[in-house]
């Protein structure tokens, strides 16, 4: 059988002909259990027996196959076996996947001529980026010893290349992915970068374009040192955010919660980079997030940019407190969630008691950002916030305005409870007398029924910090 095997290997490897290996990679896709496991069986004793001629062989394939699913599996096996996919570096290199320190100069050499050609020949997109995390993972490993010289020159060149924005794209998620590897390297180049980031946030550039210079932005500017490094990007905030309201104008959604994701990010790690144009980033999030007609999702997002940056205490202390308006609009819009809430009588008289009926996603987000809002900020910020917004949903005849003021008043009770509960020194007495009030007011405005049935459904530790305000 192992005789057989290695006739079969030497046919597939030794052939000048692909098809004999293209029909092996093609077996590994297939839908049969025994052709495919046959096929395993081979992969396995070519990569374990001809290291050399197997990476070739894959990375021939991935430049040079006229299929796509090939190409595309080519991808992913070339990944497999030329990078360490583990953290653990001691365990990589003795697993047998992992090829690289097995093959001969000459191969190395050939394999990364052969994955920047691919990279400019490539006009796959899913392919283009399966392509991206293999350079990117092997270069992380080669770049701090000097091993991939022309990576850099290429980069830089394919970045610049306008007239073909599947290879400018490419590039620059070459760049996203490396910032962290390379990001002392490229100190030297700073201006040059600056440019070749405004150039490709530019609404000349196509979106994908764009979307991939936004990431390969953002991750250069967390892994520069200094913040006077990071200041000379500062000017590229605004292509930045028109990188996200474009692509919300053009109906492009998917793209538009991409670069939220982004610059939530950015937000954690660098919320300072923000500072200077913080109200103008604030107001356009906050337009979003009150923008009904866009996907729940893409609000959320915009939410979430908003409370990370209220979040971020220990890296940029006060900032979003210096910002009470942009708070008030924030608090209404998680208020508004808190409305999209399900009633059916039938559970009324249920069996058995589900505490998250009726909950939406909008809801749910709504709760969670409320009480993470409250503790960021505190309840003197809160506070006068909630005692403008509390009157008009305590006046209004909806059940649902009722029940979500008693959800948001026990949401931010655990941020606003040294006010709440007599910390003078921390709000104005008239201001946490006029919450108290409202307080007892929704108490006596809620029926017993559902004022028992709302309370029910609380935390214990919100019940307790309710209760203590209430009594006091």
């Amino acid at each position: 059988m192992e005789q057989e095997q290695q006739q079969q290997v030497a046919a597939i490897l030794g052939a000048a002909d692909p098809a004999p290996f293209e029909a092996l990679v093609s077996q590994l896709m297939s839908s049969a259990n025994e052709q495919r496991s046959q096929a395993e069986a081979l992969f396995n004793l070519c990569r374990d027996r001809h290291p050399d001629a197997l990476a070739l062989k894959l990375a021939h394939l991935l430049h040079s196959s006229s299929r796509v699913e090939i190409r595309a599996m080519s991808a992913i096996l070339l990944r497999k076996v030329l990078t360490r996919g583990s953290s653990s570096s001691d365990a990589a290199a003795v697993s047998p996947s992992y090829l690289w320190p097995r093959l001969s100069p000459a191969t190395q050499s050939s394999l990364k001529s052969l994955l920047l050609s691919a990279a400019q020949r490539e006009d796959s997109k899913s392919i283009a980026k399966k392509l991206c995390d293999t350079v990117s993972e092997l270069a992380s490993s080669l770049l701090p010893d000097d091993a991939w010289p022309e990576l850099l020159p290429f980069m830089f060149q394919a970045v610049t290349s306008t007239d073909v924005p599947r290879l400018q794209e490419s590039a620059l998620l070459i760049f996203s992915q490396l910032a962290q590897y390379i990001g002392d390297v490229l100190l030297p180049h700073l201006s040059t970068l600056h440019g070749v980031f405004l150039s490709s946030l530019s609404h000349h550039s196509p979106p994908d374009v764009r979307i991939a210079a936004l990431g390969a932005t953002i991750n250069f500017i967390q892994c520069l040192p200094s913040a006077a490094d990071r200041d000379r990007f500062q000017d590229l905030l605004p292509a930045m955010m028109r990188t996200l309201t474009e692509a919300l104008n053009s109906g492009q959604e998917a793209t538009a919660q991409e670069a939220l994701e982004l610059l939530i990010e950015l937000a954690s790690t660098e919320p300072r980079f923000l500072r200077l144009q913080l109200p103008d980033v604030v107001s356009a999030m906050l337009q979003i997030a009150e923008a009904d007609r866009l996907e729940d999702g893409t609000r959320h997002l915009a939410v979430e940019f908003v409370i990370t940056l209220a979040e971020a205490r220990d890296r940029a202390p006060g900032m979003m407190r210096r910002l009470p308006q942009y708070i008030g609009r924030l608090f209404a819009v998680l208020m508004k969630m808190l409305l999209d809430i399900q009633d059916e009588p039938a559970w009324h008289s249920a069996e058995t008691e589900d505490e998250d009926a009726g909950e939406t996603s909008n809801y749910s987000v709504g709760q969670e950002c409320l009480d993470r809002l409250s503790i960021a900020l505190g309840g003197n910020t809160i506070v006068p916030v909630v005692s403008e917004l509390l009157p008009a949903y305590l006046a209004a005849p909806e059940w649902q305005k009722h029940h979500a003021a008693l959800i948001m008043l026990a949401q931010i009770a655990e941020g606003c409870s040294k006010i709440l509960c007599g910390g003078k020194d921390l709000a104005t007495e008239q201001t946490a007398s006029r919450m108290i009030n409202l307080l007892r007011q929704l108490q006596q405005t809620l029926p017993p029924s559902v004022l028992a049935s709302t309370w029910s459904s609380l935390q214990p530790q919100q019940q307790l910090a309710l209760h203590s305000v209430l009594s006091s």
